[in-house]
């Protein structure tokens, strides 16, 4: 009997639906421009992950936003595939926000004010930009088995310097990023005999 073995991917590029292969840079250069096209209005910038489990591997998948309040966003996303089945919810949600912070880290204090400047000619007529980090859990311990560890990575997060939210002001995470998990990994496993 053959096993289908996954490998341990974990990509350092970004996709949409129309460009692959973006670099983080690359990224941040398309938020600069969604950004300039209209620097009259108030931004969000969010980062969040999430994960399914599939047969022989756990499928994250971090996504960046930024959204134009009631104007639209632009979107891109990229995939962590770990060739294992992760029981542990805390575990699941822990490497979630690994992986979150790991992007979040790019979007240091010098890159967060030169985003901020294209909008600070138009603070005084609404322009704004917040910067979240979402995190796929809830405070509620009766519909969420997460409540226990929402104190610990939003303290992650806040330790960071930044802002987290959590179910159901989480859309990035429980939304977006969550769109993208539900689909195995449509890669080239590795067969091998089992033992």
């Amino acid at each position: 009997m053959k096993r289908r073995y996954y490998p341990k991917i974990h990509e350092q590029v970004f996709r949409n639906v129309s460009e692959q292969n973006m670099t983080l840079d690359e990224v941040y250069q398309r938020i600069q421009r969604f950004m300039r096209s209209n620097p009259l209005c108030a931004y969000q910038l969010v980062i969040g992950t999430d994960a399914q489990v599939h047969a022989g591997h756990t499928k994250f998948i971090t996504s960046i936003v930024i959204m134009r309040r009631g104007q639209g966003a632009w979107f891109c996303y990229r995939q962590v595939i770990l060739p294992r089945e992760i029981e542990s919810l805390q575990e699941k949600l822990s490497l979630e926000t690994t992986y979150s912070q790991e992007i979040a880290m790019y979007f240091n204090d010098d890159k967060r004010s030169l985003l901020e400047d294209i909008i600070l000619p138009h603070v005084y007529k609404g322009s704004e930009l917040q910067m979240y980090v979402d995190i796929d859990a809830g405070t509620d311990p009766k519909r969420n088995k997460t409540a226990a560890f929402v104190a610990d990575m939003v303290g992650r997060i806040e330790a960071m310097g930044l802002s987290a939210r959590v179910k159901p002001e989480a859309i990035v995470a429980s939304s977006v990023s969550n769109r993208y998990t539900k689909s195995p990994y449509r890669g080239r496993p590795t067969a091998a005999a089992a033992k």
